[in-house]
């Protein structure tokens, strides 16, 4: 038990300070400002879990790399494509404002495949991997998944005070913002990963 505690705490401690800053709390806050907070926390929750398994799989038991330059390039671009049809924005009919408040199973989906995404060939995939090499699987799977949440929900927390005091266009347009700077930072990222 003491292995998983110091894989645990090691792997917490590596992934949050990892990811203040990183381009996935910015998809965080974003996300926080167009949809509630727990189909947010869900998505990324789900996300995070499926990399990071992945990347203590890669780490503990393979010993190989994933081809994380194609991945982070088509991400970049899917990232770009979210940030023009933000900008572009979306009208909703007073039925869809009811069902967008009652359920936020479509929220949980794009927030998790955006995460998913924007992680394979992340830092903190690439740190995880580092992480399971050295640790057990188990604890550094759950401390680096945890790290991670708790990053991004401060960004929620962020982003749900600014969606309160800021106009909609704001919102609109900085979100825009915000995810062509996570495409424009996936595929600088890919482009350096398949030179």
């Amino acid at each position: 038990m003491d292995g998983f505690l110091v894989a645990l705490v090691i792997s917490f401690g590596v992934i949050f300070v990892a990811e203040l800053g990183d381009k996935s709390q910015l998809m965080a806050l974003t996300f926080a400002t167009r949809f509630k907070p727990v189909p947010v926390l869900i998505g990324i929750t789900v996300a995070t879990a499926i990399v990071h398994l992945v990347s203590v799989g890669i780490g503990y038991g393979l010993g190989a790399t994933l081809p994380t330059g194609w991945i982070s390039l088509i991400a970049g671009l899917a990232f770009l494509v979210f940030g023009a049809w933000t900008l572009r924005g979306d009208k909703l009919t007073e039925e869809e404002k009811r069902k967008a408040e009652k359920t936020g199973k479509s929220a949980i989906v794009a927030v998790g495949v955006a995460f998913f995404l924007a992680e394979l060939g992340d830092k903190t995939m690439l740190a995880t991997i580092t992480l399971a090499t050295k640790y057990g699987w188990f604890g550094t799977w759950l401390g680096s998944t945890l790290g991670m949440v708790a990053a991004d929900a401060l960004a929620i927390l962020v982003g749900r005070l600014l969606g309160r005091h800021l106009p909609e266009k704001t919102i609109r347009y900085g979100a825009a913002v915000l995810f062509a700077i996570c495409g424009l930072w996936l595929i600088f990222e890919a482009v350096g990963q398949l030179r």
